[in-house]
């Protein structure tokens, strides 16, 4: 058998990965924080595996989260080829002089493996896999060979891959083992120092999960909200400042004001409604900015956002634009979280709004790893978004966005 061990060029494992990777269990389960070093990992050991002949077949949840690692595998065999590896960019997958091949593929295309047979199963974010694609289609493609599954994620709730791991704990036959490795187990000073910086940053209920690597109770994102909805609408005080956030309707969707106090901040006045003609929208929300001595005013200006925010610019109405963006979003609706999570906040006993927040989730990940959040498939966000866009231009005034780009372009707080 031909193997390409010393021409192979993978980054070293750290001592408490190759502790992983050398682990005879069957089963490993790796539950990790971002950046713990989990696609090095996964991409090594799947690599070292095909080179020595193994069938190896490396699964994201999504083809996008997927890329990431597919280009990794690239990057690191393509130098290779004159020595006999071959890559498949159409399939996606790299074949060895021994016979073996690594694989990536992609857990919302779960019909891609079925009928396969491989040694070896690398699941990347296996939590954020469907626990049917892992029992349905991936474990059966172990049968034929007693394979070996390494399933690696950030935690995502008390869901299967929870169970996996509880069972791995307490698993007494040697077949299964899980670890736990929160980000800073990773020895790298700059990941250290993003570590600490998130434990700032964040709402605790993000840091535990994503940081510290902690199975959370729950898949919603904002806590303690029946607690902090205590308010009926309130009248404008003298002498109070005021923000008001606006989300505009798309198709089928509702337009939504909320308007926070910055005095004592809390959520003071919410008004939604559908079927109303964009110039009667405006003569609507300049008539809220007047009740509301002259209160400031954030909006989204993504599509039909923008003409509306610069016709109530030119109106004089003191308006302020954020331009959502994947990376934007985060930081708005992290800052909300955050709110709810330190009690910062308290809104109105609004049964719309708090249904709203009581569902929103984070749907998926990004290929860098963040969140996307939104409502459940079915469901509006409207509400949340105009409160997000509230609470954002009364805590961020005319800071600029993390990223060094500013979605509150031209801000007069």
């Amino acid at each position: 058998m031909t193997t390409l061990t010393r021409a192979l060029e993978l980054p070293q494992l750290r001592p408490d990965q190759w502790a992983i990777a050398a682990h005879a269990a069957h089963i490993k389960i790796v539950c990790a924080g971002r950046r713990f070093g989990k696609t090095v990992l996964g991409g090594a050991v799947g690599i070292v595996a095909a080179n020595g002949g193994s069938k190896v077949a490396w699964i994201a949840p999504t083809y996008r989260n997927s890329r990431p690692m597919w280009r990794w595998c690239e990057s690191v065999c393509s130098p290779l080829t004159r020595d006999g590896i071959e890559v498949a960019r159409a399939e996606r997958i790299i074949s060895f002089p021994s016979g073996g091949f690594i694989g990536v593929y992609s857990a919302d295309n779960p019909d891609s493996i079925r009928g396969e047979a491989f040694h070896l199963t690398i699941i990347d974010e296996a939590a954020r896999v469907s626990e049917e694609a892992w029992t349905d289609a991936i474990q059966p493609t172990l049968a034929d060979y007693d394979g070996f599954a390494l399933l690696i994620s950030t935690p995502k709730g008390k869901n299967w891959f929870f169970n996996e791991f509880v069972a791995a704990q307490s698993d007494l036959t040697g077949r299964a083992h899980a670890w736990h490795a929160p980000t800073n187990a990773n020895p790298n000073p700059n990941i250290r120092r993003a570590f600490e910086l998130a434990r700032t940053r964040v709402s605790e209920r993000t840091f535990r999960q994503e940081w510290l690597a902690e199975f959370v109770e729950g898949g919603a994102v904002f806590r303690n909200v029946r607690e902090l909805a205590t308010l009926t609408r309130q009248d404008p005080v003298p002498g109070h400042a005021y923000v008001i956030g606006v989300d505009w309707a798309r198709t089928g969707d509702l337009t939504v004001f909320a308007v926070l106090d910055k005095t004592t901040r809390q959520l003071v006045y919410l008004d939604r409604f559908t079927g109303i003609d964009y110039p009667t929208q405006a003569e609507r929300l300049g008539a809220l900015n007047q009740r509301y001595w002259d209160a400031q005013i954030i909006a989204e200006t993504n599509a039909m956002g923008k003409p509306m925010t610069e016709f109530l610019q030119a109106r004089g109405l003191p308006i302020s634009e954020f331009t959502t963006t994947a990376a934007s979003k985060v930081e708005l609706i992290d800052a909300l979280i955050r709110a709810f999570e330190y009690r910062e906040i308290r809104i109105l006993q609004d049964a719309v709004l708090l249904g709203e927040l009581e569902a929103y989730e984070e749907l998926r990940r990004q290929a860098n790893g963040k969140p996307i959040y939104g409502a459940p498939t079915g469901l509006h966000d409207d509400c949340v978004m105009a409160l997000a866009f509230a609470w954002w231009g009364l805590t961020h005034g005319g800071s600029e966005f993390s990223s060094g780009m500013s979605p509150l372009a031209g801000y007069r707080g």
